[in-house]
This record gives structure tokens, C-alpha cells and sequence, in this order.
């Protein structure tokens, strides 16, 4: 790493499950590290890890002037933006991050990292690369159009990664069906990623500065669901949940182009050994 790149400030919006480990793993890679939380109570754990805190929680009525957005971004090159859409909060997702974006051309970004969801793919039964949602998902998807907003930000180098299911400590997906019955789809194929090799993917795109790109991010094993959540609540202790004969299938994540792009080798590809890793 360069002196000029190990002494840039990334600024991580939405320090939790995911963006406080990447955090972590940014300061230890010798990046200066600014990082917000809606938590009072985690300042003090982002400041004991080496991250600059700033208590932020995006509202439509939030200005660019904010003192929150200033100190998260003022002086910050990249943004890394983790702040998934919520349909409790009652609020359009766009409406939270139109305020956002004009501080982030205010305060002089020059990159932001937006980590998406595969969510954005149409539940279909083919392989689904980085223009399929392009091609086919709804114009009104909310997440499609904020990876669009910042996107076309005037000057700003936007990557999209679009990460498939969230698993890892705190996340063991023997929990997320277990005991259930009759459950659909059970020939659809599991689309996860490992909480290690999202930070990994991340980190990689960061550190080779990979920019204006769309890349899918998921495990490269997809066992069906009816193989895979009975063994996963198995692990845990739990009953396993069963599911209907139909033979429906879904659609399957292909992350081939990060990984071709990055480099990066991913540590838990094979989701059944990754259980005692959750």
C-alpha cells in the first residue's frame, strides 16, 4: 500500500453487522477511519477500535450542512454506504439518501462503495449476472434506484456490490426457517455469503481502488434449500423445518466477475462447512 493510500479517510456509514468489521479491518490495514453509529452506546466501542465516531441517523429533513454528515464526511475520499433499506421505518429509502448524496458532492468525495443486496434480482430460475438487473427487476425497486442515485452523481466513482444473504456470528442461518412447515421452493438454490468474505470482497475492491463497477457478491456453492436449512438448524439443535414436494427452483446468484476482478479468495464457499463459522 502506498503512503497516499494508506493515509486517505474512508468514511463507513452504518457501523453494525457488517461495517464495523470492515471498519476494523480498514484501520488495521492502515486506512484513517471515520464511522457513524445510530447507537450512542457504540461510540465508545468504535473509538477503542481506532474509528473516528460521529452519532448519524439519516432523515429525509437531514442537511448537507449537518455538524454529523460533516465530521462522517468532511475530509473523507470514499464513502462506504451500508445503511440497507428498512420497510419499518415507513420511509421511501430515497428519501433518506437524497440528503446524503448532496453532502457527499458538498463535502469533495470522490468514491463511495454502495454494498446493495441481490435482492434487486428477479426470483427467477437462471444463473443472474450484474446486468440481469438491469434487464429485468422493477424501476420502482427502491434499492435499484439508490445504487442509480449515486451512480450518476456528477464526479463521484460509485462501485455496487450486491451481496447475497447475510450469514456469520449473530446470523446462523439455522435459525431463519427452523421448525417451519410446508415450506416453498425447497428445490431453490441458496444464495449466502460469509460475513468474513464480505468484508474480504470489500477490503479488496478498496484497497485496488476498483471503481464504477456492479458486482454480485455470494458464496460459489448454492445447495438447494431443502439440503441445506434442515442441516443448518440440525447444527444449531434445532428442529429442522421441511418442505413441499413442488419442485420450484430460484434464482441462482453468479459472483464470477468479482471474483475475477478482485482476485480475492473466498474463505467459506462451501456453505455446509460454514455453519460451525455462523
Amino acid at each position: 500500500m502506498t503512503d497516499s493510500v494508506s493515509s486517505a479517510t474512508i468514511a463507513v456509514l452504518g457501523c453494525g453487522w457488517l461495517g464495523l468489521p470492515l471498519a476494523r479491518a480498514l484501520v488495521a490495514a492502515g486506512y484513517a477511519v471515520c464511522g457513524s453509529t445510530t447507537s450512542p452506546d457504540k461510540l465508545s466501542t468504535l473509538a477503542a477500535a481506532g474509528i473516528q465516531p460521529t452519532l448519524l441517523r439519516l432523515t429525509p429533513e437531514l442537511s448537507a450542512d449537518d455538524p454529523a454528515l460533516t465530521a462522517l464526511l468532511r475530509g473523507a475520499k470514499t464513502l462506504v454506504l451500508n445503511v440497507p433499506p428498512r420497510a419499518s421505518s415507513g420511509i421511501p429509502y430515497l428519501d433518506l439518501l437524497r440528503p446524503l448524496a448532496a453532502a457527499v458532492q458538498q463535502y469533495g468525495v470522490r468514491q463511495v462503495l454502495f454494498v446493495s443486496s441481490t435482492g434487486v434480482y428477479p426470483d427467477i430460475n437462471q444463473p443472474q449476472t450484474e446486468a440481469a438487473a438491469l434487464a429485468t427487476a422493477d424501476a420502482a425497486s427502491p434499492l435499484l434506484q439508490a445504487e442509480y442515485l449515486f451512480m450518476q452523481l456528477p464526479g463521484i466513482r460509485t462501485t455496487v456490490v450486491r451481496m447475497a444473504g447475510l450469514i456469520g456470528p449473530g446470523r446462523a442461518p439455522g435459525r431463519f426457517l427452523a421448525g417451519r412447515q410446508a415450506v416453498a421452493q425447497g428445490s431453490a438454490p441458496v444464495n449466502l455469503i460469509h460475513l468474513t468474505d464480505c468484508v474480504g470482497a470489500l477490503l479488496s475492491i478498496l484497497q485496488q481502488q476498483l471503481w464504477d463497477y456492479t458486482l454480485n457478491a455470494s458464496a460459489a456453492q448454492h445447495p438447494l434449500r431443502r439440503e441445506f436449512y434442515p442441516a443448518a438448524a440440525r447444527s444449531l439443535g434445532l428442529e429442522p423445518p421441511t418442505f413441499l414436494p413442488e419442485e420450484a427452483g430460484g434464482k441462482t446468484i453468479d459472483s464470477t466477475q468479482l471474483r475475477q476482478l478482485t482476485g480475492y479468495s473466498f474463505q467459506h464457499d462451501d456453505l455446509l462447512a460454514a455453519l460451525p463459522f455462523c
